[in-house]
């Protein structure tokens, strides 16, 4: 079998209402679709980002190569941007993309799930948290309680919201009312986008130290391990981070010298399923809890489904707990068309976790009509 064409999609729908966090306000979704042909007839699919860089550079390296060899097309690209230390950024999502549709290919050839390649599934289900609780218009305090309250009955057992766009005694305020209408027995997670330098982030956990927050999500930037520390030493909430970092190679300090207690590397990101599971090894052996970053399609859902159901506990133990020891994801409930409509049956949670796929390869159809009318808006 070989590679015969690879194809990208750039995505894009319309969003309403129009959402904002630390760094900036959006009305609309975007990402990046990969496809992968073969002459076999079997194609795959991934999701990250760069498409002219996949189409004029790394996209020819692969044509008439063998697309089960995964971990050697993996270092094929990984070298053609190595010398230059151009892995970084986008060239990163690019190896992702690619990485996540050879994944499914060899599911699809083998006739089995990406998670028995992997070596087997641990759990059938993932427990899920709701991403929401972004900043909206006039959302304080009734449109914003509904919506948590909302996940509440919806059966999600956590959730996580935005802080870092407002004045900090206006976040403060904004998470506080959040705890009060949620309840003691939801988890609540709060997420500052890297909006905080280590004073700021310090004197916001301080005053939320007393609302049994379950992390901080990106202080500090991603880049600044010294700021991490210094917020995580000085705080007691767990700190969490890593959706901004690419490949092992990044990831190694900030896991060394135990810069999070959770790190959060995503899948369209980070270099894909080959290079996800050799930092959630490398994060295991540190005792950091593995979380995975979610945001994006079905395909980046799914590939993080069949990733995070064979990652071992964190530590090992006779009772498992989903946040404690058991690795959690985050199912997005903000507004995405693409997300909704890409594939035939969208995921759905339920007692808040998602079943893991058991279909070849990534378990999904992906509806090519709604991938071509998505790329033509």
């Amino acid at each position: 079998m070989r590679i015969t064409d690879i194809q990208t999609f750039d995505l894009k729908c319309d969003i309403e209402p129009s959402f904002g966090w630390s760094q900036g306000w959006v009305n609309k979704r975007n990402t990046t679709i990969v496809k992968i042909s073969t002459d076999s007839g079997l194609v795959g699919w991934g999701e990250g980002a760069a498409s002219a860089l996949i189409r004029d550079w790394i996209g020819p390296l692969l044509i008439g190569r063998d697309p089960m060899q995964r971990n050697q097309l993996w270092e094929l690209m990984f070298s053609s941007l190595y010398n230059g230390n151009n892995f970084v950024g986008i060239a990163g999502s690019a190896v992702s993309a690619i990485d996540i549709a050879l994944w499914d290919i060899a599911g699809k050839a083998s006739g089995l799930p990406i998670h028995t390649l992997l070596g087997g599934k641990i759990r059938d289900r993932i427990p899920v948290y709701a991403t929401g609780l972004y900043y909206t218009e006039n959302e304080f305090p009734h449109r914003l309680l509904e919506e948590a309250r909302g996940y509440v009955t919806q059966g999600f057992s956590g959730m996580k919201t935005k802080v870092g766009g407002l004045d900090i005694d206006q976040d403060v305020e904004r998470v506080k009312a959040i705890r009060e209408a949620i309840g003691p027995n939801v988890r609540l997670m709060i997420d500052a986008n890297e909006g905080y330098n280590a004073s700021s982030a310090i004197q916001v956990g301080q005053k939320l130290s007393d609302l049994d927050i379950s992390w901080f999500e990106e202080p500090v930037n991603a880049k600044d391990i010294d700021a991490y520390l210094q917020v995580k030493n000085a705080l007691s909430i767990p700190i969490a981070g890593g959706e901004n970092l690419r490949s092992r190679f990044e990831f190694k300090d900030y896991l060394s010298r135990r810069a999070y207690d959770i790190v959060q590397p995503d899948v369209m990101h980070c270099g894909g399923i080959t290079e996800m599971m050799r930092i959630a090894a490398v994060a295991n052996a540190h005792g950091i809890q593995v979380n995975p970053h979610v945001w994006g399609s079905p395909i980046m859902i799914a590939a993080s489904l069949h990733v995070t159901s064979t990652l071992p506990p964190c530590p090992t133990a006779r009772a498992v707990r989903p946040y404690v020891n058991e690795p959690v994801m985050e199912f997005d409930r903000t507004p995405s068309a693409i997300r909704e409509g890409l594939c035939t049956s969208p995921f759905q949670q339920e007692d808040s976790s998602i079943a893991v796929p058991n279909g070849p390869g990534l378990g999904i159809e992906v509806d090519e009509e709604a991938v071509k009318g998505m790329s033509e808006l």
